[in-house]
């Protein structure tokens, strides 16, 4: 049973964005199970507590999933102090509920996956699944062949170790080296700090693939709505996915 802040529920029930949630909250216009609570972290077992906004009950939304072509620019996160555009800026109401699985960095662009199953965001994310994500990048310099076993084993910096699980030089020359790199733990900035260790400067980011999914074509600031079929075929029937859970649960 899922346990969470009492905002954060609102938002996973697309009821109303983290901060319009916490406004809701505050003013007294939030029951839980009968109760008007003013506490937005306030502990909600999301799946069994009655919620009611207004006098409105709040009902379950639909699974659901996307994936997004983050642009450059644009930070992910659902509020930025800096005053930064984010991520659910570009999305609007599209965005309402969802949760970014990962993340990608201010000048990073690529496939961004966010989903209403905070489990399924979680199981995605967790470094025991070694789930691989390609990154195609540009740096600064030759790469040379002989750099590339050392990259595979680790290096380490002042914030610790990083590596990545494959590297692959797709073009070089003495002004910079095009290449296809896997991670499968996916640390802060973990690609950009490696080749730093190395000299090279990434210039260039742009996640591809997050295990079976692709970004393909679609355009920067857009996004396709994913089913749970394409979670199935993209890492296997061991996929957690809540629509499961909530047929187990009837």
């Amino acid at each position: 049973m899922s346990v969470v802040p009492l905002a954060r529920a609102l938002s996973q029930l697309a009821v109303a964005s983290r901060g319009r949630a916490v406004t809701l909250i505050r003013e007294g216009r939030v029951r839980v199970d009968g109760r008007v609570v003013r506490d937005p972290m306030f502990a909600v077992p999301v799946t069994r507590a009655r919620i009611d906004v207004d006098g409105q009950p709040c009902k379950r939304p639909a699974w659901r999933s996307i994936l997004f072509h983050k642009p450059r620019g644009v930070v992910t996160t659902t509020r930025d102090p800096e005053g930064r555009k984010t991520v659910f800026d570009v999305l609007g109401a599209a965005g309402i509920g969802l949760r970014a699985v990962g993340r990608l960095d201010l000048a990073s662009t690529g496939l961004l996956l966010l989903t209403n199953d905070t489990h399924l965001a979680d199981w995605l994310t967790d470094p025991a699944n070694a789930i691989p994500r390609l990154y195609v990048i540009t740096v600064r310099g030759r790469v040379v062949d002989t750099d590339v076993p050392q990259m595979t084993v680790g290096i380490a910096d002042d914030r610790g170790r990083v590596s990545a699980s494959a590297v692959t030089i797709l073009k070089a020359s003495n002004r910079e080296t095009h290449l296809a790199v896997e991670l499968r733990q996916g640390r802060n900035r973990e690609v950009r700090r490696l080749f730093a260790a190395f000299d090279h400067e990434v210039t260039r980011l742009k996640r591809v693939a997050f295990g079976g999914l692709e970004l393909g074509e679609i355009p920067p600031g857009t996004w396709r709505e994913l089913k749970p079929d394409d979670f199935r075929q993209a890492f296997g029937p061991e996929v957690p996915l809540a629509e499961q859970r909530r047929r187990s649960e009837r």
